[in-house]
């Protein structure tokens, strides 16, 4: 017998195999059968002409089935992508196969209006299986439909040419489509198949297929009677006519069916359009190709439910399918749908690579309209999905990129709009200008993508991996192609097409019209705002600048004829300016180069000495063009840098200061381009004034171009001006100042409406928010109440308390109730950080650590400040995990100030700690939970500062971020690096744990916990006990400080100290605090909330954890009762079985010393009810056999263990007495050779914590149970009591 190859068989063996086969001359299991290629002519395989071409071979196997094996579930595979793979006979593959389309017509096809129709009758339409005459009559006319109006008109003729005169008349007409159907009802059948084409169908032998199908059918008609036939019909009528193809399949039917001599004839009458003999080629009729010269049908509503797909007019705004437009608009065309007006995204993106230029300008133009409301929300509550998501999966970038690229200038003109729109979020741009005066407001965060799940995935997968083998960040860039860097980060996509090289070549050589000049500087100016790197790239693009300076910013220039201009080249922009400010925030260096290479000192002198109406420009360019100058000169005083120009315009800057003064005081409120202006120039003043601080050579300087008692006047006046106008620009439009400068208690009015960090809703992204596109989502941000609308106090606010901590004067606003009101409100909020929020949030955070600093200074001068000292001190310790990157100073000086102060925890000294364990005797009558807790915190107390002192050693990592942040806070400019705020990746500056940071950096640096407390780093066990004081002192007295923190994580956090060392734990002050912190977390109030299933932050499970806790327990612990009870509390009734498992499985051993004898049932300092353990009855049968193994074979005891004890007595008695079979009572009897443990088993009645035994127990067998026990073991029953 003949045997397969095996994979352990040698050449030689094969060869043996081979000529064993040849020799037995049995049949082959596949036939090679040569056919010609038709590529060569036809001809026999075995022609002459082609024997010695190479011929492709035709493998067929005998046996095979004809029809496809229907796709039933395949057995059970180890595959992730199971259920992507298996198809089940009930799915349908169409709708499969639609969902999972990344094609641009189907991507662009899912955006659809969310409008449903209100038909009152509703048919949905099923398919059934029926005969097979009518699956081939369907099939065929689907196969068919789908011919050109050519194709059919050819097929004609060949029919016509094949039939031929003589068989044309002996058949004469055919009938129409009811007389076929009708006459296939009767005896006479026709002799051919009318219906059959046989393109389904493959191979050589098609045509007899055909008609053997065509005989069968006959026969079936045959068989059947009239009425089945009619029957038949009426089904599949009812196919044709409620099908989802009604009208297109009777078209089709008369189309595929029917010869060109059965179509009734047209007339010239019947036509819509009567042709005329001059037209050229129409001298044949052709009826299908006029029939779009009809009048459109009314728009009509839907039969389904389905949402039907949105379409836009040319202004970008939704078009409701219902609403009837005249087709003067230009709305309506020759699509899917002609008789509704406008364009869906699919046909705008078809329209946009079209060969006419208005087509692809109009296109163009639509979709920057469509992004433009989009980014607006007008699209939110009409439109189902983003429209801004879907067009970037259809590939719109790359769409508007090529269009950039067009020869044609209008197109261009409308791409460049269109990435603008794509880009550009006017509304944000609104926001930053108006918030660049604030304190703090030149600085601003990257506008880049948080890293996405895929880019983490490849860093947890590279941290295994060497160091020479890990690839660096430019090396997976370059690695990646232009789709997946455009599909994370759309801006950086765009830099890798060239797309600077492209903006330099329109300004400079095509010089297009201003609208798009004004469209390319917004562009650049946010691709400045997305990196550091992208702003370099920016300023290194060959000669991208040297035009912007050259054309935009010129150093002189006449007045334009008209307005507004026709041309923007040669006139000085405001937009160019601001292009040069986003650079210079970018960093110190990047601005140097702007000031000595660009010539931009030069610009800002000639843009600053004439005043505004003096610059040749329109009244409100030539004010935006100011207070662009004043701000870019801002922000490189930021620095240090072209601060001499201040000693050049100091008399320019002080008349202006001058005539804003005069303007406040004689007129009313200030236009909004001249508060902006005026803002401007206060925030240089400042920047300035910071650079003077730091610069004595330039203070000198100033002292020798003028005498020493005029400088010290200037000084003075200039200083009181800044005041006032600080003051007055930072006011809401309609604010009177005098009853501000002179009531204290109107100072502070504290709106919470107007909160970022006290709003409940999140200031989070918006509908049309896109994750590689990142943005302020500040919509409407004008509108609605915030902390940056118009009339909002807190820039006024922040203004003042930097005023008042300058001078250090005492305020006595702080202790009124809208501050006391607005500070509660913070402490009980939670705010949601994000790229959109995290602008707003910073500049409220700047707010709160102004007040908590004027309070730190006030209170121990002000009794009505210190009152509200323990409110100031939690709004400290909430504030502390909310300071973003760049806020590290900020951070450090809460540290080092209030968090740590005893002034602001007046628990500490108004009445002790004894008066707080009274309280809680009084509230918790017979379970004083505190008790031992008083020592513990008068010793805390008295360690405050050696506290602060070892958080602020762990924190040294810090410090250059710390560093830097001070630096640019306080104002010291020539050490100012960048205006760029650090990246939002990573987070706060401090994570939420940072109370438990001793803790986890002990257990991160010690491992495995293999060593012993003298071998531990010096200061450990110092460090450990000063941060459990520190988190007992937070849990008893400021237990909000800590809500950011799940309890899971609170677990195990205080978890690293078993894990730190060998016997770290066994040290007498770390064992004082760890039992008060375990019964802290185990109160009732606060049990509950311990859920052990959630996995805990930066862990994979907790019961990871808990498996390397019962390791270290078995090897070290010795059987410490507070390890114990540690391992305890996850083995509760309410968590997962897995745990236990892990203890009554694989560490069995730890039973032997988990608790020992001279404990109670349940150890006092745990204070668990017993019924946590015992409820509900445990269903876990592998669980049920640990719990019956480890009492039999004598691993858990009663004198050892007893918690575990009762709890394996009490889930087993349950499970035997259960309603499930009487035999599972007999293996457990036979089997039990423990003296006492059969009565514990069978006598049990329930857990109970005063009772010596840990539960009480039944005198005798209650009847039902002794009843069970006689079936289960088939012996009569002599006693209820003892051992059965």
């Amino acid at each position: 017998m003949l045997q397969r190859p095996k994979p352990s068989d040698s050449e030689a063996d094969l060869l043996k195999e081979q000529e064993r086969f040849l020799v037995s001359g049995a049949p082959l299991a596949a036939k090679v059968i040569r056919r010609p290629d038709k590529r060569r002519g036809g001809g026999d395989g075995g022609g002459g002409g082609g024997g010695g071409e190479c011929q492709r071979d035709i493998v067929t196997i005998e046996d095979l089935p004809d029809d496809m094996p229907s796709l039933t579930p395949a057995p059970s595979k180890k595959s992730c992508s199971k259920e992507n793979r298996v198809r089940f006979e009930d799915q349908d593959t169409e709708e499969v196969l639609d969902k999972h389309d990344t094609h641009i017509s189907a991507v662009l096809s899912r955006i659809v209006v969310s409008i449903y129709c209100t038909a009152s009758l509703v048919v949905h339409a099923r398919v059934k299986k029926i005969h097979k005459l009518n699956s081939l009559v369907i099939s065929s006319i689907l196969s068919c439909g789908r011919r050109s109006i050519f194709a059919r008109q050819i097929a004609a003729e060949k029919l016509k040419e094949a039939s031929g005169p003589s068989g044309r008349a002996a058949r004469g007409p055919s009938p129409p489509v009811e007389t076929t159907l009708r006459e296939a009802s009767g005896p006479r059948l026709p002799s051919g198949p009318r219906l059959l084409s046989g393109e389904g169908l493959g191979g050589p032998d098609r045509s007899a297929e055909t008609l053997r199908i065509h005989q069968e059918n006959q026969a079936m008609l045959q068989t059947m009677s009239r009425g089945e036939i009619l029957e038949e019909q009426r089904k599949l009528l009812a196919q044709l006519v409620l099908g989802p193809l009604m009208v297109s399949l009777g078209a089709m039917l008369r189309a595929s069916i029917l010869t060109p001599e059965a179509l009734p004839p047209s007339s010239e009458e019947d036509l819509p359009l009567k042709p005329e003999k001059q037209w050229v080629h129409m001298g044949k009729l052709e009826p299908d190709k006029l029939e779009w010269t009809r009048d459109l049908p009314g728009p009509r509503r839907k039969g389904t439910q389905k949402a039907m797909q949105a379409r836009f007019d040319f202004a970008g705004s939704l078009i409701s399918p219902h609403e009837d437009l005249p087709t003067h608009l230009g709305l309506h065309h020759h699509g899917e749908e002609p008789e509704l007006a406008g364009y869906s995204l699919q046909e705008l993106f078809l329209l946009s690579r079209s060969q006419v230029i208005q087509q692809r300008s109009l296109s163009l133009n639509t979709l920057a309209s469509i992004l433009t409301k989009a980014r607006a929300g007008q699209f939110a509550s009409a439109l189902s999905g983003s429209v801004m998501t879907t067009l970037l999966d259809a590939g719109l970038l790359f769409l508007l990129r090529f269009a950039l690229d067009d020869n044609v200038e209008g197109v261009m003109a409308a791409a460049a709009h269109a990435i603008r729109a794509l880009l550009v979020s006017d509304q944000d741009e609104a926001f930053l200008d108006h918030s660049f005066s604030w304190p703090g407001g030149l600085a601003s965060f990257p506008l880049l993508p948080c890293s996405t799940e895929e880019q983490e995935e490849e860093e947890e997968e590279e941290q295994g991996l060497p160091e020479n083998m890990r690839l660096s960040a430019k090396e997976k860039e370059e690695r990646r192609n232009d789709h997946d860097v455009a599909r994370h980060d759309v801006v950086k996509g765009l830099l890798r097409t060239g797309l600077l090289s492209r903006l330099r070549y329109i300004l400079e050589v095509v010089r297009p019209s201003p609208r798009v000049v004004q469209d390319l500087l917004a562009v650049l100016t946010r691709i400045s705002r997305h990196s550091s790197h992208a702003a370099t790239q920016v300023l290194d693009c060959p000669r991208l600048m040297d035009v912007v300076m050259s054309e935009f910013l010129p150093t002189s220039w006449s007045a334009p004829s008209l307005h507004p201009p026709p041309s923007v080249y040669g006139l000085p922009l405001a937009g160019a300016l601001k292009l040069l400010r986003v650079l210079a925030t970018s960093g110190r260096h990047a601005c140097a180069r702007l000031l000595s290479s660009l010539g931009v000192r030069e610009r800002l002198s000639r843009l600053l000495s004439p005043e505004p109406g003096e610059l040749l420009l329109e009244s409100g360019q030539a004010l935006r063009v100011s207070a662009e100058a004043f701000r870019l000169w801002a922000v490189a005083a930021s620095y240090g840098q072209a601060c001499d120009t201040y000693i050049e315009l100091y008399s320019v800057l002080l008349r202006a200061l001058q005539a804003v003064t005069r303007d406040l005081d004689s007129s009313g409120p200030l236009l909004a381009p001249q508060r902006q202006r005026v803002q401007a120039l206060l925030a240089l003043l400042t920047q300035v004034t910071h650079s003077a601080g730091c610069h004595q050579e330039l203070h000198a300087a100033m002292l020798r171009s003028a005498g020493r008692g005029d400088a010290a006047e200037r000084r003075g006046g200039v200083g009181v001006c800044v005041v006032r106008l600080y003051l007055r620009s930072s006011l809401p439009p309609h604010c009177p100042v005098r009853p501000l400068l002179h009531d204290s208690s109107s100072l502070l009015p504290f709106p919470r409406s107007c909160s970022a960090v006290c709003d409940l809703q999140g200031h989070g992204p918006g509908p049309e928010a896109v994750p590689s596109l990142p943005g302020l989502a500040s919509a409407g941000w004008k509108d609605g109440p915030g902390l940056a609308v118009p009339s909002s106090p807190f820039p006024l606010l922040t203004a003042l308390c930097v005023l008042l901590d300058s001078i250090t004067g005492i305020h006595k606003g702080l202790s009124s109730k809208p501050v006391i009101g607005y500070l509660g409100s913070c402490c009980r909020a939670t705010p949601n950080l994000s790229n959109a929020s995290a602008w707003v949030l910073r500049h409220e955070h700047h707010l709160l650590y102004l007040l908590v600093r004027l309070a730190h200074r006030v209170a121990p001068k002000d009794p009505a400040v210190a009152r509200h000292a323990s409110l100031y001190h939690q709004v400290a310790m909430a504030l502390l995990p909310w300071l973003l990157p760049g806020s590290e100073h900020l951070a450090h000086d809460l540290l080092c100030s209030v968090v740590f102060s005893k002034d602001f925890l007046p628990e500490s000294h108004s009445g002790g700690p004894e008066a707080l364990e009274l309280a809680e005797l009084k509230l918790h009558a017979g379970a004083p939970h505190l008790q031992a807790v008083g020592p513990l915190l008068r010793e805390a107390c008295v360690q405050l500062p050696s506290l602060r002192g070892c958080y602020l050693g762990h924190l040294a990592h810090l410090e250059p971020s710390v560093l830097g942040s001070k630096d640019a806070y306080l104002g010291r400019t020539p050490w100012v690096r960048s205006r760029l705020l650090p990246e939002l990746g990573p987070g706060p500056a401090l994570p939420a744990d940072w109370p438990y940071l001793p803790l986890v950096t002990l257990y991160e640096r010690t491992g495995g916990g293999e060593l012993q407390v003298e071998e531990l780093p010096r200061g450990a066990l110092q460090a450990v006990t000063h941060c459990l004081q520190w988190l007992l002192l937070l849990e008893v007295w400021r237990e909000g400080a800590l809500k950011a923190v799940t309890p899971v994580a609170k677990l195990a956090r205080l978890s690293c100290v078993f894990l730190s060392a060998s016997d770290l734990f066994l040290e007498r002050p770390v064992q004082r605090l760890l039992w008060a912190l375990l019964r802290l977390l185990t109160r009732p109030d606060r049990l509950d909330s311990l859920d052990l299933d959630v996995a805990p932050p930066g862990l994979a499970s907790f019961q990871d954890l808990f498996s390397a806790l019962l390791v270290q327990y078995e090897a070290v612990s010795f059987g410490d009762p507070l390890f114990g009870c540690w391992l305890l509390l996850p083995l509760q009734r309410r968590y997962s079985a897995a745990m236990k498992l892990a203890v009554f499985g694989e560490h069995v051993g730890a039973l032997r010393s988990l608790a020992c004898s001279g404990l109670p049932l349940v150890p006092p300092q745990l204070s668990l009810p017993l019924e946590r353990y015992t409820s509900p009855p445990e269903a876990s049968l592998p669980l049920l056999q640990l719990y019956f193994r480890s009492l039999v074979t004598g691993g858990l005891l009663q004198a050892r263990c007893p918690l575990l004890y009762t709890v394996a007595l009490a889930h087993l008695n349950a499970f035997l007495f259960s309603e499930g079979p009487a035999q599972q009572v007999s293996p457990v009897a036979q089997r039990v050779r423990v003296k006492g443990l059969i009565d514990h088993l069978l006598l049990f009645r329930g857990p109970q914590q005063d009772s010596a035994l840990g539960f009480h127990t039944y005198q005798q067998l209650p009847p039902d149970r002794a009843q069970r026990l006689e079936r289960a073991l088939g012996t009569p029953d002599s006693s209820h009591g003892g051992t059965h």
